[in-house]
């Protein structure tokens, strides 16, 4: 699987997503400068955490208009897998490639901490080597992770099976106390129609090696290398 780590201007984990495909999964990857207008041959696109252009007017607003957004777009049509971390999710609603909206957080604060998120779907290309009820702790760092959509939105979300992940306690029990920034219905991560395009609010790529003292992060990017390869994939 080739990956690429598209870097914005104020980008901050792209580093950290590079680490884990590169050094920690062994997979070929590569950096691609937003100013980049191709993405031929790769099959995973990260669009990861971070403040893109500052996040200015709101977060990803500025970054969609990057030129290698179309590119990104045209890979999705493609059917190449796409996940946006974080600042990456917001970039990915602001672009129009997932619905909804990342909003300021319910307090109104910056919030930098290890949440819970439960498995919803497994078995997605994100979600192929997870439990259904998995419980992962993951690191959050953001001031705009309040998901917000329309209820006919949300309804189909939920209809379509597209929720991959929501905020809960640690048994996976919905609790709004652990639902920390306010997103609607709890939740942290969703998918586009197809099941290939992917945004969630928790940083994985934070917590993949056991020398961090947690690497359940790691499942996901097990998962986008499982199901890249038995998709045989190679755009």
């Amino acid at each position: 699987m080739r990956s690429a780590v598209v870097v914005f201007p104020g980008s901050n984990c792209d580093h950290d997503a590079y680490h884990v495909l590169k050094h920690v999964l062994g997979q070929p990857t590569e950096f691609v400068w937003h100013k980049e207008r191709s993405l031929a041959g790769f099959d995973l696109v990260i669009l990861p955490g971070g403040f893109a252009h500052g996040d200015y007017l709101r977060g990803g607003a500025i970054a969609r208009f990057s030129p290698i957004m179309d590119a990104v777009a045209a890979h999705a049509r493609r059917g190449g897998l796409v996940l946006g971390i974080c600042n990456g999710f917001q970039v990915l609603t602001e672009a129009g490639l997932l619905p909804g909206a990342l909003m300021r957080n319910r307090d109104v604060s910056f919030l930098c901490r290890d949440v819970f998120m439960r498995v919803d779907r497994a078995g997605t290309a994100l979600t192929a080597s997870c439990e259904p009820g998995q419980v992962l702790c993951t690191p959050i760092g953001h001031g705009e992770g309040n998901y917000f959509a329309d209820p006919d939105v949300l309804d189909r979300l939920e209809a379509e099976g597209r929720v991959l992940f929501r905020y809960t306690d640690p048994d996976g029990v919905a609790d709004e106390r652990f639902n920390v920034n306010g997103s609607a219905r709890a939740i942290a991560g969703i998918m586009n129609e197809e099941g290939n395009v992917f945004g969630m609010m928790p940083h994985p790529e934070r917590n993949s090696e056991t020398v961090l003292g947690d690497a359940s992060g790691r499942v996901l990017f097990e998962s986008l290398v499982r199901s890249s390869i038995g998709a045989g994939a190679g755009a």
